[in-house]
């Protein structure tokens, strides 16, 4: 039979009891409508439909394992949303980094500043107005009585610079 033929003829012919099946998991008939459609689907999709002996059994078995998942996703919401801090606590993962993150970021730091301050005062300066203080050129140049132009110069230089001292 050609790709699909299996899927649709099984759907046809099972889709109430399939949905009916899927609503005793679910205990939700439209959500259950939903699962059997993505079964289906994922039945659908299959290359070798004709290689799977009982059609309607595997379908029943592809909907059943998408219940239970869509109950489990379901409970894992109600649990955090609900209002069970201790769970939302547990489940949740920490943003904040890890001691082993934090120790690198803070020697990624260090190696920036010790390469910043390698750089002549002028340009450690431009470059500090310009990515921390976010000072536009036109402002660190009339600050440092130099044309625009000049201070790119002195930024792009300096950051090269910095990327070579930290490459090391």
């Amino acid at each position: 039979m050609e790709q699909g033929v299996v899927a649709a003829r099984l759907y046809e012919a099972h889709r109430p009891a399939l949905v009916d099946y899927a609503t005793s998991i679910l205990a939700d008939r439209a959500r259950a409508e939903d699962i059997v459609q993505d079964a289906w689907i994922a039945f659908a999709a299959i290359e070798d439909q004709n290689a799977i002996r009982d059609p309607e059994r595997f379908l029943r078995r592809m909907i059943r394992n998408l219940a239970i998942d869509a109950l489990r996703r379901a409970n894992r919401y109600a649990r955090i949303a609900g209002g069970d801090m201790a769970e939302a606590e547990r489940t949740v993962q920490d943003g904040a980094p890890g001691t082993e993150q934090a120790l690198i970021a803070r020697q990624e730091l260090e190696r920036v500043q010790q390469a910043l301050a390698r750089l002549p005062e002028r340009q450690r300066l431009a470059i500090e107005m310009h990515r921390i203080g976010r000072y536009k050129l036109r402002e660190i140049a009339e600050r440092l009585g130099v044309s625009v132009p000049f201070v790119h110069g002195l930024i792009v230089k300096g950051l090269a610079a910095c990327d070579e001292y930290c490459d090391e």
